[in-house]
């Protein structure tokens, strides 16, 4: 039976850490412009967090819940592992099939779709931000609260510079800047849509949370290597990506062991 406690804490967690992408988006409104160096800087901080996020607050929690099932470490290892190319390949079969474009990588998935450019980038962050909601819905969904509380402070934590290089993105693209915080809050509420979607499932079939959590990191680790990194580095800017990503990785960490 739906635990509907369990199911509005994964809504009301994972539209947090959305909003975070509105809020992320504000600055513009005092300045258009930031480095390329920044720019990598935020994006590899990004990815740091998702990583950190997708080890110690998915992949480890979810090989603990496989472990309580079933007291066999091949077991745990097989489910979990299961869940993470679940993802992967539901992340890329989004990206092949949904029509969007990337800011820096152009147009990708159906050309059939007759949309305006706009909502093409809306689709490309949508799918992007989906797994974070659905991540935050997961945790909420297990055992742990304190883990999902972390889970949510750390999307939100990495959502608030995605933000802020998103509605830049879209100034650079000619976007007025009422239109860039819109737009950039809009893909943000595609997160509690995943958040809904996690909670619900896994309070549905609490055996169903290894698969889970390993679903949301595999998409997570899609997401991570297939955009948000490759980003980071287009600028030439590979050394300072990199520095973001460990003190993104670090952080995020830290606000694991000891909010998780």
């Amino acid at each position: 039976m739906l635990e509907l406690p369990t199911l509005y804490l994964g809504l009301l967690g994972s539209a947090i850490a959305g909003l975070a992408t509105g809020l992320g988006a504000l600055p513009i409104l005092f300045f258009t412009r930031i480095t390329q160096n920044a720019q990598g800087v935020l994006l590899g901080f990004g990815a740091g967090v998702m990583l950190a996020a997708t080890a110690f607050s998915l992949v480890v929690p979810g090989l603990e819940a496989a472990t309580v099932q079933i007291n066999s470490s091949v077991y745990a290892a097989t489910i979990v592992a299961f869940g993470i190319v679940l993802g992967g390949v539901f992340l890329w079969l989004s990206n092949r099939y949904f029509p969007h474009e990337h800011f820096f990588k152009g147009q990708e998935g159906s050309k059939q779709a007759n949309l305006k450019r706009a909502w093409l980038f809306v689709i490309a962050i949508a799918i992007h931000n989906f797994p974070e909601g659905l991540a935050v819905g997961v945790g909420f969904g297990g055992d742990d609260i304190s883990n999902a509380i972390a889970l949510t402070v750390g999307i939100g934590l990495q959502n608030i510079p995605e933000g802020l290089v998103v509605a830049i993105s879209l100034l650079g693209e000619a976007y007025s800047k009422r239109d860039a915080i819109l737009i950039s809050l809009i893909t943000g509420l595609v997160e509690p849509v995943g958040g809904v979607i996690g909670a619900g499932a896994v309070s549905i079939a609490q055996p169903f949370l290894p698969v889970a959590m390993g679903f949301a990191a595999g998409a997570m680790l899609f997401v991570i290597s297939d955009e948000i990194i490759p980003e980071s580095h287009r600028l030439g800017c590979e050394k300072s990506a990199t520095a973001g990503v460990m003190v993104g990785f670090v952080i995020m960490m830290f606000l694991d062991v000891t909010l998780g």
